[in-house]
């Protein structure tokens, strides 16, 4: 029986099947490779889309910040305009006040009595002048505390001196006296005429 020697049919079939190995191997590798490097592009496109999305949304917020500053900015110019507003309302408000003083204080001006200054320090009036007798000055407070545009009179000083004022008399009585205006908003009752 003639002897058939198989090994170089094996070795052939071995060494193919080693060849097909690394075949396959660098195949496998070439399409990991692939796989990797698709991978890697897809996420760096996701991760360049979403820097993308926060950079858009960064420079929004920017916008919505200046927009509400701008907001609070126009605020505080609505609330400066109110005041100014109420500060004009007052001023309108006020401005027949000081035509009733002035009114008023001829109206309670007794005879014999002059007045030399009249100094207004926010509400309160503030009046210097000549009176012939205590009586005349005691009568000026009475009729200034029965108008209605005037309140708490009070006397602050009151004094004797020489003076040529009054033609039969050389001598009258100097006065200080104080007393509140009463606005439009702190009288009750009655119209503002």
């Amino acid at each position: 029986m003639p002897q058939i020697n198989l090994l170089p049919w094996r070795d052939q079939l071995r060494e193919q099947r080693k060849r097909e190995f690394f075949v396959m191997l660098v195949g496998i590798v070439i399409i990991a490779g692939g796989l990797v490097f698709l991978a890697d592009r897809f996420f760096r496109t996701e991760l360049d889309q979403q820097q993308a999305r926060n950079q858009l949304i960064t420079r929004e917020i920017a916008v919505m910040d200046a927009r509400v500053a701008s907001i609070a900015q126009l605020r505080q110019q609505q609330e400066d305009i109110r005041d100014r507003i109420e500060v004009i309302s007052g001023l309108q408000r006020s401005r027949p006040v000081i035509v009733h003083v002035f009114d008023e204080l001829v109206r309670a001006l007794p005879r014999g009595v002059y007045f030399n200054t009249l100094a207004r320090e926010g509400d309160r009036l503030r009046i210097e002048g000549v009176a012939e007798s205590n009586n005349r000055v005691s009568e000026l407070m009475r009729r200034l505390d029965d108008s209605r545009w005037f309140s708490d009179p009070g006397l602050q000083r009151i004094a004797t001196t020489t003076t040529a004022v009054f033609s039969d008399r050389s001598e009258a009585n100097t006065f200080t006296l104080t007393l509140q205006i009463r606005t439009a908003d702190t009288m009750t009752g009655g119209d503002d005429e």
